[in-house]
């Protein structure tokens, strides 16, 4: 059910990535191209990583994509879980929760103490699953975020 991407699987991750950002209703934010996510997966130092998930006939359904973290305080890596998606028709399945057991596991096997993640305020049917399986809201952290205009302005004053 759950497997590590190839670089055979790039359009569908990519489909699926559209396809997440769609339900996120930003779908107009993407600008990633599938040679984007092969050089990020699968380049000479790939910077992030990813799992799939397939139904009963080996049908793709899914996909998680993360990136090792670091904490200070701990003195370890966590893994990020940037995305995780299971499409409508699968979900219920078990494929999201074989997903986050694979990244569980992987922590656990490497000795990572964190696995991480952000989810949207209003996705309640999400925030239901990720409580369900004993995530808890990191409340007292907001996230903070520089892009486009103010991350290059902020770049360039340091030239």
């Amino acid at each position: 059910m759950i497997r590590t991407a190839t670089p055979a699987d790039v359009p569908v991750v990519h489909a699926l990535v559209r396809d997440l950002a769609a339900y996120e209703k930003a779908l107009d934010e993407v600008r990633t191209t599938p040679e984007q996510l092969r050089e990020a997966l699968f380049g000479d130092r790939p910077a992030a990583f990813a799992h799939i998930a397939e139904n009963e006939h080996g049908e793709v359904v899914g996909f998680a994509i993360w990136f090792l973290s670091f904490s200070t305080w701990r003195g370890v890596h966590g893994i990020y879980l940037e995305d995780l998606y299971v499409r409508p028709e699968a979900r219920g399945g078990g494929h999201g929760k074989a997903l986050l057991t694979e990244l569980a596991r992987i922590c656990v096997a490497r000795g990572y103490e964190r696995l991480e993640w952000s989810v949207l305020n209003w996705n309640k049917p999400s925030i239901d699953f990720y409580e369900s399986l004993g995530a808890r809201p990191q409340d007292e952290w907001t996230v903070y975020r520089l892009t486009e205009g103010a991350l290059a302005e902020l770049g360039a004053a340091g030239v």
